[in-house]
Parts: C-alpha cells; sequence; structure tokens
C-alpha cells in the first residue's frame, strides 16, 4: 500500500503561482516522497461511471428526445395535470415527474380519444377529430436553434391535414408551423424541422388537424445538432470526463427490466412504468443505443444482467445477442438490428444488491448463491471469456458469495453512499474512511476463506458517491458543492492507495441523478464532483509512488506517470486555511518547471449551475522553483505535473 492518509506530498513545491502568497499563519508541513518505490498500477477503470433508467440520468440528460410520453402510455384526458411531486422534487419543480399525460387536449375535450384499434406500438393511440389537436407544454428552446422531429400518422378515412407549429410566445408571430398532407391507409413517418424564435423553458409543440380525423402514433422532437439522438451538451462534457467504462441499465432498474424491450425499432418499443423508480420506461434508449454511447465517448460497456425477476436463460439470451456471431439466434437478431459485428461486451454485473430487500426478486444468501453460479454457467456456455461481477454487500453477504461461488466470481461488487456530515473534515473524510474499510474487510477474508487461496478476486465499487440534499434536477437530481469535489479527490487518492485491490469504480450516477454532470432543458454544467474526476483522468499518473509523513488534515497521492518520464503529485487541502508544504523527493532528479492543475474556492458550498458562469473551474498554470515548497489555498485540490531530468 503506497501513500499514507492524510499524508502530504508536497513535493512540488513551487512558488508556484505568483498569485498565492504566504501568510504568516500559514501551517508548515513536511512529507517524503520515494519515486523509487511504486505499488500496483492504478487501473483506468478506476474513473468509471454508472448510468441507470432513473430520474433525468438518461432522458432529459443524456438522450436528447425533448417530449415526454411521446409514445403515449398514459392516456390524454380532459383533466390535463401532469406533474407529480416525489420525496424532495416539488410538484412545480422544472423537473417534476410526469405521472400522467403531459399531452394537453386543444379545443373540445371530446375532440381527442385514445383507442386501442390500430395503435402503433402500446395499448392505445390518440384519435384526433377535425379541428382538434394535442399540445405539449414546458419545452426548453433556444433562439435561433432547429429542432427536427417526426410524427407518425393514420387518417382515420381518406386523407388529412396536419398542422405541427413550434411555440415560444403567446403572439401570433411567436411561432413556426408546418403542413402535412396525410393520404396513407397505414401509420407514416412524417419528418419537419422547425426553428426557435427566441429563449425560452415554456416552449409548445402544437399537433392539429385542419381537416379530417386522424390517428397519432408516436411523435418525436429533438435539437437539430444531436448526435445519434445523443445530446450534443451532455456529449461534449462526457468526452471530456474521459471514464473509460461506463455501467448500465442498473441499479435497481435492471431487476424489473426486460432487455428485450429496448431492441429493435424503436418506435415500435413498448413504454413501460419504470419497474423500480417512478415516470415513465420509453425503452428508446436500450442496448443497442447503450453500446453506441459507449463508443462514441470510447468507453468499455459493462451490462448488468437481471438475476432478480430475470433468470439464466434470459442473461444468456442477452449475451448471445451482445457477443454472438450472426449464425446464432440472438446474433442475427442483433444484425437484424442494424449491428452485424458482435458488441464484445466483456464485463457482466450478475445481478444488483439481491441482498437488499428493495431489490425486485430479492432472495436469502442460501438460495441466491444457487442463482448466481445457474446464470453465471449459462452464461459461460455461451461465452467463456466473459469477466462476472458478482453483487456484493461487506459482511455475511459478500462471505458467502466468496465462500460459495469463488470458482464464478472475477470480480465483487461493493456500492456505497456518504451523507452530509456538519463538520468540514468529517464531511470530505467520508468517502475514503469507506473505501478503506471494504478493503481491509476483504483483505480479512482472504485471510479467512480457503475458496479464496490461490485467487486474486478484486472489488469492483460499482457504486459510490454522496447522496444527499434537495432534489434540484429531478428525481434524486442532487446538487454537489465545492466540499463534495474535495471528498471526491481524497477518495480517489484513497482508491490509488489500494491499488492492488480495487480493479474499477463506478461513480453513480453520470448525470443528472447524483450526477457528475447537470443539465437543464437547454444546458450543461460539470459539477464539482465532475471537475475532480475530469482532473485526475486526465492528468493524474498511473504508477502509485511511497509517500510517509503526518500532515492530517490535508491528503497527498503521488504517482508516475506510464511512461515515467514525468511524476504527479496531488494534494487536497479540505480546510478553510492555508498551509505551506515542504518536500523530501527521494528517487528521481526533477526538473525546475512543471504544470500546475487547480480547483479552489473559498466558498465550501459554491456550485455551478448549467447555463451560467461558472463558478468553479479547473487553472492551469506553468510553475517553477518547485524546490522552494509550496502553498496551498484553502478549500483546493493541487495536481502537480513535473517532468524528470533524463
Amino acid at each position: 500500500m503506497f501513500g499514507v492518509r492524510f499524508v502530504c506530498m508536497c513535493l512540488l513545491g513551487a512558488a508556484i503561482s505568483a498569485g498565492f502568497c504566504q501568510p504568516a499563519a500559514a501551517r508548515k508541513v513536511a512529507v517524503t516522497i520515494d519515486a523509487g518505490q511504486t505499488g500496483a498500477p492504478i487501473s483506468r477503470f478506476i474513473y468509471g461511471q454508472f448510468i441507470e433508467h432513473l430520474g433525468r440520468c438518461i432522458y432529459g440528460g443524456i438522450w436528447a428526445e425533448m417530449l415526454e410520453d411521446r409514445k403515449f402510455y398514459f392516456p390524454i384526458t380532459a383533466d390535463y395535470d401532469p406533474y407529480r411531486g416525489t420525496r424532495n422534487v416539488s410538484k412545480n419543480s422544472p423537473f417534476a415527474v410526469v405521472g400522467a399525460s403531459p399531452w394537453q387536449i386543444i379545443g373540445s375535450p371530446d375532440s381527442v380519444t385514445m383507442v386501442k384499434e390500430d395503435s402503433l406500438v402500446g395499448e392505445h393511440t390518440p384519435l384526433i377529430q377535425p379541428g382538434g389537436g394535442i399540445r405539449q407544454l414546458d419545452l426548453g428552446l433556444v433562439k435561433d436553434k432547429k429542432y427536427t422531429g417526426y410524427i407518425y400518422l393514420k387518417p382515420k378515412q381518406t386523407s388529412t391535414n396536419v398542422i405541427i407549429s413550434l411555440i415560444w410566445g403567446d403572439g401570433p408571430g411567436d411561432r413556426e408551423s408546418t403542413q402535412l398532407l396525410v393520404v396513407s391507409n397505414r401509420h407514416g413517418k412524417y419528418t419537419f424541422q422547425l426553428t426557435a424564435g427566441a429563449d425560452t423553458v415554456k416552449g409548445k409543440l402544437e399537433i392539429k388537424t385542419a381537416a379530417g380525423s386522424c390517428l397519432v402514433g408516436t411523435v418525436s422532437l429533438m435539437p437539430a445538432d444531436n448526435v445519434e439522438g445523443m445530446r450534443a451538451d451532455t456529449l461534449e462534457l462526457l468526452k471530456e470526463l474521459n471514464a473509460p467504462m461506463y455501467r448500465w441499465p442498473g441499479g435497481n432498474f435492471v431487476s424489473g427490466y426486460d432487455w428485450r424491450d429496448g431492441i429493435g425499432p424503436r418506435d415500435k418499443r413498448p413504454p413501460r412504468s419504470n419497474p423500480a423508480w417512478t415516470g415513465v420506461e420509453h425503452n428508446d434508449f436500450g442496448f443497442n443505443e447503450f453500446v453506441r454511447f459507449c463508443r462514441l465517448v470510447e468507453a468499455e460497456p459493462m451490462v448488468t444482467v437481471n438475476t432478480g425477476f430475470g433468470d439464466a436463460y434470459s442473461a444468456a439470451a442477452q449475451l448471445e445477442y451482445s457477443n454472438g456471431s450472426t449464425d446464432t439466434p440472438m446474433g442475427a437478431l442483433r444484425a437484424e438490428n442494424g449491428a452485424p459485428e458482435p458488441f464484445g461486451v466483456r464485463y457482466w454485473a450478475i445481478g444488483n444488491e439481491m441482498y437488499g430487500g428493495w431489490q425486485l426478486g430479492h432472495m436469502k444468501l442460501e438460495h441466491y448463491v444457487r442463482k448466481h453460479n445457474w446464470v453465471v454457467d449459462k452464461m459461460r456456455q455461451v461465452d467463456p471469456d466473459i469477466i462476472p461481477i458478482a453483487s456484493g454487500n461487506a459482511g455475511s453477504w459478500s462471505e458467502g458469495l466468496l465462500k460459495s461461488c469463488s470458482n464464478h466470481i472475477d470480480l465483487i461488487a461493493e456500492h456505497f453512499y456518504c451523507q452530509e456530515k456538519p463538520d468540514l473534515i468529517e464531511h470530505t473524510s467520508q468517502i475514503a474512511d469507506r473505501i478503506r474499510r471494504k478493503v481491509e474487510y476483504h483483505r480479512q477474508l482472504r485471510e479467512k476463506l480457503d475458496t479464496l487461496e490461490g485467487k486474486d478476486i478484486q472489488i469492483a465499487m460499482t457504486e459510490w458517491n454522496y447522496w444527499y440534499g434537495r432534489h434540484e434536477f429531478g428525481e434524486l437530481g442532487t446538487r454537489y458543492f465545492v466540499k463534495d469535489g474535495l471528498g471526491v479527490a481524497i477518495g480517489l487518492h484513497e482508491y490509488f492507495r489500494h491499488s492492488g485491490m480495487i480493479f474499477l469504480a463506478n461513480y453513480a450516477q453520470t448525470v443528472n441523478v447524483i450526477g457528475c454532470i447537470k443539465t437543464s432543458k437547454t444546458a450543461a454544467a460539470f459539477e464539482t464532483t465532475g471537475l475532480a474526476l475530469k482532473l485526475y483522468r486526465n492528468h493524474f499518473g498511473t504508477v502509485p509512488v511511497s509517500v510517509s509523513g503526518d500532515v492530517e488534515p490535508l491528503d497527498v497521492a503521488a504517482a508516475w506517470t506510464a511512461n515515467r518520464k514525468a511524476l504527479t503529485v496531488a494534494v487536497v487541502n479540505p480546510t478553510e486555511r492555508e498551509h505551506e508544504l515542504a518536500v523530501d523527493l527521494q528517487g528521481a532528479p526533477m526538473r525546475r518547471q512543471g504544470v500546475l492543475w487547480r480547483i479552489a474556492h473559498s466558498n465550501p458550498m459554491a456550485y455551478n449551475e448549467p447555463g451560467k458562469e461558472p463558478k468553479v473551474v479547473i487553472d492551469e498554470k506553468q510553475i517553477s522553483n518547485i524546490s522552494d515548497g509550496v502553498i496551498l489555498p484553502p478549500l483546493s485540490i493541487s495536481l502537480y505535473k513535473l517532468a524528470i531530468r533524463r
């Protein structure tokens, strides 16, 4: 284990920035970094992420669809009251949960009826009488931005005219419309493009029939700059985040999810009630979309299979759909759905939190170990090279799995979440404390269990984060502050210290839902936690080195870059006072110049807001004279990169 907890490797010294002056009251500390003593390489998968069909993580966050309930899961009625409050989400929130139809009838209440016959998808479809219509409110629009859409229509008789309008105000000129002539005797797909004339979060899309009655199958509206159905602004930040792995689709969601609902033609996939959370699961973002998403952000996919209400045969079929050749039934189906080449998914999480009574299909340990082994056996018959990840929980559950399933486990998952603490040091140290306790427990199991002899089953921390506060961005959409970014950075340091025990970690969840990126209807921004993850992923080294010294409550980690041409040192100051650091650097001659990246703010409660100038940023500057020590500002993360002299 390399790097001592709360040990400030202040090596980099440096009169780093002209702007940081040493106050008389600055506390002086000293540490020793021995670059010649190295630990196990840090897995890049430590910087993994997790996305789930929950709140606005995918729909409203990653996925670009602007319309709620576009497949008409809820019946449209004259009683327009779509929004529902949930715990910590007000009914009047701009991101309230849709619990009834978000489509409002235009004109007479009886001009729109729900009919079951001729439904394109789902149980029913709206029939609009001549002169009637429906509209959806509360759309976020940007002036001069183009929006593309399509609609499936079928005239009830011979033909009809349908008018589609994008509206951004109350005046007669605050709209752009297009007229569609519908003549097909079956559901036809009609496309349109409209441009917003003003900024608003109260935009509308109207669908009206000018003559003749008409069935509406599905409707879609996206910004024209969407990337294969994904939000361009969110995708840009995700690429900057540079996460090497994404876990999907859950989470609690997966235990009631049938993966088959999310494949095939998108507009004909059935809408469902979310089995674990609230709202509608549109099934627009399914297996194919997830794999394509991972390709776009250059990340490895991890898929969780349903061991709640699901079974081994379904999991094996899903694996065959993913990795099977076109000579197999499921591989042929994948090709039919537009993906002839196998997905090649290697990492498979076997269930989610199956120890919890909140989980659909929850069962006792003695029963679940049989199910875990059954599922893995069936999956290995399809692809023996998969990496199965058990659904663990430190205590009797993880011990039972490792005792009875060790031949069916390559990695074992652990989860944890931290609440808010009133004391700043206690708050920022929580994540590291939880990581350390998980590692210590698994070290004890390695000594205790004969079934682990000769095996190296490492930890996959497939969910971890802070989770507290108001849901500002929809269901579970909590806001994060400077103090949370500091805690995440200290947590990363703890992952580095146990690089031989922890193979991967998935920050939960990436967008909106306790996410490191937050979105409004028209903008996206990094949270403080996202800035910390981005900083370390893109600039911290991969081979940890030894650090010694006592500088509590500061926290330090150091590592060589992969090519051993530079040493990186990260120092977190979670206090509201400056600190001066001196360092004894051994084992490598450093150049006088280097680079400093810093996240700092005087207010521990500062945060960033989508669509507004960020208050918290990553600053970068060149540094020199590193041998003289450094001044660390309060509430800061400082990451130094120092080239070595050859």
